[in-house]
């Protein structure tokens, strides 16, 4: 797929979520992510409440707990069916934005969000996703991410675009885009690493003059 048109990529992973989006509701509402909504809350150093960019925030899940627990959350979502959805259920502010067409306001956000999304990127178009999301992000700002791990390999699978990166080259592209490694750890907890498919990572944007 290296010489496909990335809006076609992007269209077709798209519909795809379109078309699945309350059975994926219905999927993965009741998912413990607690893990790693803590790991971006604990690494923010700014005084809360945080104000938060869910990025692929789907139907909600996150924002609303995000909103529960006193912080400011804006969504983010390509799909036009998963903005609706999670509109109306959580009353945040949801921006609908394609990954490859991000507008965002600059120096904005104390942390991003990017659980099981930022996968879904080609690897032609990452470097400047992440460049975008550093400069939404305010100094010493953070970065999560949860993506699923593999031999840095990149392709469809049911009608979803995603590519699958071992550590050190995931750690390579965001390093790139003008962060740092906080920490990163495999999910789900307490299973050998065998049985640990998703990799976690926690970065900070590197401060001028650092």
């Amino acid at each position: 797929m290296p010489g496909e048109d990335l809006e076609i990529l992007t269209a077709r992973t798209l519909s795809h979520y379109d078309a699945a989006a309350e059975s994926f509701w219905e999927g993965t509402r009741d998912h413990d992510v607690t893990q790693n909504h803590a790991a971006l809350l604990d690494a923010i150093e700014a005084p809360a409440p945080f104000t938060l960019l869910d990025l692929g925030c789907g139907p909600g899940r996150d924002l609303l707990h995000f909103r529960s627990l006193g912080h400011t959350p804006v969504g983010l979502d390509g799909s036009a069916r998963f903005v609706e959805m999670a509109r109306r259920n959580t009353g945040c502010e949801v921006l609908h934005q394609d990954f490859l067409r991000l507008s965002l306001p600059s120096a904005h956000f104390d942390g991003i969000f990017a659980n099981a999304s930022l996968f879904h990127v080609p690897s032609r178009a990452l470097h400047g996703v992440l460049c975008a999301l550093n400069v939404a992000l305010k100094p010493g700002g953070v970065l999560f991410s949860s993506n699923p791990r593999g031999p840095d390999q990149e392709g469809f699978a049911d009608d979803r675009y995603g590519c699958f990166w071992e550590l050190e080259t995931w750690r390579s592209h965001v390093t790139r885009a003008g962060f740092e490694e906080i920490m990163h750890y495999y999910r789900p907890p307490g299973r050998p690493r065998h049985q640990q498919p998703w990799l976690a990572s926690v970065w900070r944007k590197v401060k001028e003059g650092e």
